[in-house]
């Protein structure tokens, strides 16, 4: 049985953890790769916001590079947004593994 005092401590940890993951959402992070010829912004909701290519690294004769710059570039802002994710969350949670968090 919870006592009021511990009711307290979990409402303010959910109200924590949701500010905490609106904070996460909101954020972006960017990850380049080529030496920047190819830059992907990744939303915190792990959605793609932009992809910039240099259009010097744009060879019709060599698709299959651009395709893997690309693919690099997003895959590295992804993990990145989930990294900051995580990061976030265990500060909060102290590392407890918590179910659906992250």
């Amino acid at each position: 049985m919870m006592n009021k005092n511990m009711m307290r401590q979990a409402q303010q940890l959910q109200k924590q953890m949701a500010k905490l993951q609106e904070e996460i959402e909101n954020s972006k992070v960017e990850n380049s790769v080529g030496g920047g010829v190819v830059k992907v912004v990744v939303t915190g909701k792990m959605v793609v916001e932009s992809i910039e290519i240099d259009p010097e690294v744009v060879d019709s004769e060599d698709v299959e590079m651009l395709q893997d710059l690309v693919q690099s570039a997003v895959n590295g802002a992804i993990e990145k947004a989930q990294e900051l994710a995580s990061t976030k969350m265990g500060a909060l949670t102290g590392g407890l593994n918590i179910p659906g968090l992250t």
